[in-house]
């Protein structure tokens, strides 16, 4: 079967393209109305047949080789030469099959010599020539001759115009037919080209395509590579995870096989477990139970010792300070020899103003004064908290606990419970102290389920004003915007309006709150100190514990109090502006301490009125100062001598409170 040929190039081999037609040259007359035209409308006649050939690109001559047959047969002499109008050039058409014919001049014609005619005279030089004017015969037979030859042409131009029409009509059908051939070509070309620029840019799309397969190609053959490695890697970790799957089986059959006995195992071990749990409630009880008896020894421990208890500390000479004379201070050894802790205190004093019979100054006369406890000067913080941390653990048991520093200015009583400065870990003093101390006790207690809080408050007692010592920003100084009030209706707790209460749990937030109150306290210089507290502060603790699974709670307040200077005022003191202001602070400071005084001597006598609300300081205390709660008051005296007479005074009024006894105190419990 042959491959089929495109319409375009069916036309390419039947028709010659770019070749010139051939003009073929007529003699022969037009006959009609085709001679009576000139030569321009002979070929604007034909214009529309060589303008539609010429569209294909092909010229094809219509003379036909009969004509260029006739027209190269030999003429007579006598023959004319043929007008111009015969002479035009055949007309241009399109042929597919036709060869291009050259045209050809006709030769002259020679007419055949009749019998009897007088023969034509010779030509001479190529022309014809011209017979004598008297030979008339001659002439008209060559006029005869000429005739006939003239009418032979004409038939046979006649018979070749014939055919030239018969040619011009066909070619004209050819032309039209190659019209139309053309129209279907050019329309199948531009349909050719259409797809030829569809199938470009189709081409161009499958360019791209092809180009990003081959991207992809390459992306997934190095794609293929690593998953041939990761393959390869597989099965050899496949290999590995049979041979452990393997040794697994092996294990999991030994495991199944002392799973049993480790079920039987399991089974008296959980019976073991429910006698050790049995046994670990039954301890709990009995530590809950050992815990109680603890606090209730404890308790009677510190009710033996006595609900008020008074200890006195001496402080050491500072540098530039006078020593005493020998024999100023002593300290008797305790009833069990020099390893007990003194608790007796001898002061020696010489008055110039007495004298004996004979004239002689009188000797020193002495004072011995018996406490709880006696510090001598070189002993240490340490030391002096030691011996009242039961009673801080007493807070920690829901026992309220007020601990005092009572004595005349410059006798240690900040620095016994506040601390000396620069943060020197020996230097600390009772409150910082306690405070740690409760925190570590209640961690430990939380292994039992107890949970405790802590909750801060430091307040001032000045001129009978109470003032915040924590407060900050513009609260601080002012004293008069608080007052102790009752926390509800009914309620025995006593508050500060307007001052902070500030949760604390660790000895940092401690160290911060007692840095502040020592900004915010006030002070003065006085005769006996540079810088003189003259105000009461108070530091409390709220102490809240809760027992959840025992459905126990306890509450109690742990008060810290550094009392103002209890010196008294020189009556001989002239009275200045200064004077004047540390005049009534005295007063203030004495009538509080004397309402103190009165407050226990009260409470020891079992008196119906306890005179709380003669001062700021015990009606804020009343709580700590109960039969309920448990006290002790540390008296502070200068070693020197020139302080004689304000140490006396200090251990006289610390001995009468001695003397009170106060009755069982009793736990804060719900």
């Amino acid at each position: 079967m042959e491959p089929q040929r495109s319409p375009l190039l069916e036309v390419k081999g039947n028709v010659e393209l770019k070749r010139p037609l051939a003009k073929a040259a007529s003699r022969l007359p037009l006959s009609g109305r085709r001679l009576k035209r000139g030569p321009d409308q002979m070929e604007e006649a034909l214009e529309p047949e060589k303008k539609r050939t010429r569209g294909l690109g092909t010229r094809v001559s219509m003379t036909h080789p009969r004509a260029a047959a006739l027209s190269s047969a030999p003429q007579t002499q006598g023959q004319t030469t043929v007008p111009k109008a015969l002479r035009k050039p055949a007309p241009r058409c399109s042929t597919a099959v036709a060869p291009v014919l050259k045209t050809q001049k006709p030769g002259p014609v020679v007419p055949a010599q009749k019998p009897g005619t007088t023969a034509a005279p010779p030509m001479v030089g190529g022309k014809k020539p011209k017979r004598p004017a008297w030979d008339l015969k001659g002439q008209l037979c060559d006029l005869n001759a000429e005739l006939k030859c003239c009418r032979e042409k004409k038939q046979v131009l006649d018979q070749e115009n014939q055919q030239l029409r018969d040619q011009l009509q066909e070619a004209q059908q050819q032309a039209l037919a190659l019209g139309a051939e053309r129209r279907s070509l050019e329309e199948e070309l531009t349909r050719v080209r259409a797809q030829a620029e569809q199938g470009q840019r189709e081409l161009g799309n499958l360019s791209a395509r092809v180009l990003e397969l081959e991207e992809r190609l390459g992306t997934q053959e190095g794609l293929v590579q690593e998953l041939q490695k990761e393959q390869l890697r597989l099965q050899e970790e496949r290999t590995g995870l049979a041979a452990r799957l393997g040794e697994q089986e092996r294990r999991l059959q030994t495991s199944e096989a002392s799973l049993s006995d480790s079920q039987e195992e399991v089974a008296s071990l959980r019976q073991e477990a429910a006698a050790r749990e049995a046994v670990l409630a039954e301890r709990e009880d009995r530590l809950h139970g050992l815990e109680m008896e603890r606090r209730r020894l404890h308790n009677q421990l510190q009710e033996l010792k006595g609900n008020i208890r008074v200890f006195c500390r001496v402080r050491p000479v500072l540098p530039g300070e006078s020593t005493p004379s020998p024999g100023f201070l002593q300290f008797p050894s305790g009833p069990c020899g020099p390893s007990d802790p003194p608790t007796r205190l001898s002061l020696s004093r010489s008055d110039e103003r007495r004298g004996t019979l004979s004239g002689a100054p009188a000797g020193p006369t002495r004072h011995d004064f018996s406490f709880d406890r006696v510090f001598p000067p070189g002993s240490g913080q340490d030391e002096v908290f030691e011996e009242i941390s039961m009673l801080v653990q007493s807070a920690l048991d829901g026992y309220p606990v007020c601990i005092f520093a009572y004595g005349q200015t410059g006798s240690g009583k900040t620095f016994t419970m506040e601390g000396g400065p620069g943060g020197d870990p020996q230097m600390e003093g009772l409150i910082p102290r306690a405070l740690r101390h409760l925190f570590s006790v209640a961690q430990e207690l939380s292994g039992q389920g107890w949970t405790y809080s802590f909750v801060a408050s430091y307040v001032e007692i000045y001129n009978e004003t109470v003032r915040d010592l924590l407060a900050t920003g513009t609260r601080k100084g002012q004293g008069g915007e608080c007052e102790i009030r009752r926390a509800g209706p009914g309620s025995e707790e006593l508050t500060v309006t307007n001052a902070r209460y500030v949760p604390v749990s660790c000895e940092r937030e401690v160290e911060a709150l007692l840095h502040l109150a020592r900004q915010n306290r006030a002070v003065a210089r006085t005769a006996q100190n540079e810088r003189s507290s003259r105000s009461h502060s108070v530091f409390q603790l709220q102490i809240s514990g809760e027992h959840a699974g025992r459905g126990l709670q306890c509450a109690a307040p742990l008060s810290l109090v550094d009392l103002a200077g209890s010196e008294r005022l020189d009556p001989g003191l002239a009275l200045g502006p200064g004077e004047r202001e540390r005049l009534r602070e005295t007063q203030a400071i004495n009538s509080s301490l004397s309402t103190l005084g009165l407050v226990i001597m009260a409470l020891s006598n079992k008196e119906s009125h306890v005179p709380y609300r003669n001062s700021k300081l015990t009606y804020l205390l009343q709580n700590s100062l109960g039969g309920s709660a448990k006290m002790l008051m540390f008296v502070n005296i200068s070693p020197l001598e020139e302080n004689v007479s304000e140490s006396l005074n200090s251990l006289r009024f610390a001995s009468k409170v001695n003397q009170c006894v106060i009755g069982t105190a009793q736990a804060n419990k719900k």
